[in-house]
């Protein structure tokens, strides 16, 4: 959406000039209602630039600007947006397996959302959509405290499809669950205080976790096991320590004996003359 003219922008000759605070002022030429807009202080903007002649306003326009955007904000804020959501069966469906897809069911429909419930059927269970009409007959049975149906079951080529809606829509179910939400909170933090003048200190022995019976009977067996322990025995004197006996005269250490002469080396053996060789006989003739 576009800005509104303000001030010169405006190109009619009359205008349906309005009061700051809503009064009607009347027909005006365009040059008097501007005039009055710099007197006091503010901007000429068309509110409805569609009428003859158009409606013209005093106000101040950026204030007015901030305050269409937070209305368009707090609209986009309460906004809600309705799903549907999909639930689907098959016709030979297990209890356990049926009560888990119906708790499903419970926890959008209470959110607000709508809840699409579709049977797919299989082979030679196409000849058989009385099951599939008692199966969703009973689903809407089971979902009457949080739900209605909106859509009787149907057939839709393989599928049997039925659509219940929720009983409350999606905000009522938002403030329910921040009512919820605040409640627990306070209650929380009524159990978290605890009063201190009236608190007890606390021990970490184990005889202040004991009855008062038990702690009784262990202090009265403590007092009489110190009755009957027999005194101490004195200690025995102590003997006088023993004078040191003298040490022993180290024994003489015996003479080193002279170190003995070098032995001769013998004379090295005279070689052997070589012996002469005989000739090789030559070829035969």
């Amino acid at each position: 959406m576009s800005d509104p003219r303000i001030n010169d922008r405006i190109r009619v000759p009359e205008v349906r000039l309005v009061g700051p605070s809503g009064e009607q002022v009347g027909i005006v030429r365009v040059e008097d209602a501007l005039r009055l807009a710099r007197e006091s202080d503010l901007d000429l903007v068309e509110v409805a630039p569609n009428a003859r002649p158009p409606v013209c306003k005093l106000m101040d326009f950026g204030k007015y600007k901030y305050e269409a955007a937070v209305k368009a904000r707090e609209s986009r804020k309460n906004q809600t947006n309705t799903v549907l959501k999909e639930v689907r069966f098959r016709l030979k469906i297990d209890d356990h397996d049926y009560e888990t897809k119906v708790g499903h069911a419970k926890r959008f429909l209470t959110a607000g959302d709508k809840v699409k419930a579709m049977i797919q059927f299989r082979g030679r269970e196409q000849q058989r959509p009385e099951m599939g009409v008692r199966l969703l007959e009973r689903l809407a049975t089971d979902l009457a405290e949080v739900g209605s149906v909106e859509s009787n079951p149907r057939q839709d080529g393989r599928n049997m499809v039925m659509v219940i809606g929720p009983l409350r829509n999606k905000a009522e179910a938002r403030r329910e669950q921040q009512r919820q939400a605040k409640q627990q909170g306070g209650s929380r933090r009524q159990r978290e205080r605890v009063d201190t003048r009236t608190a007890q200190p606390v021990s970490n022995s184990v005889a202040a976790a004991m009855p008062e019976q038990l702690r009784q009977q262990a202090q009265g067996g403590s007092a009489s096991q110190a009755q009957e322990a027999p005194a101490p025995k004195p200690q025995a004197e102590s003997k006088p320590a023993s004078a040191p006996k003298p040490q022993a005269a180290p024994k003489p250490q015996a003479a080193a004996k002279p170190a003995s002469a070098p032995k001769p080396q013998a004379a090295p053996k005279p070689q052997a003359a070589p012996k002469p060789r005989a000739p090789k006989p030559g070829p035969r003739p």
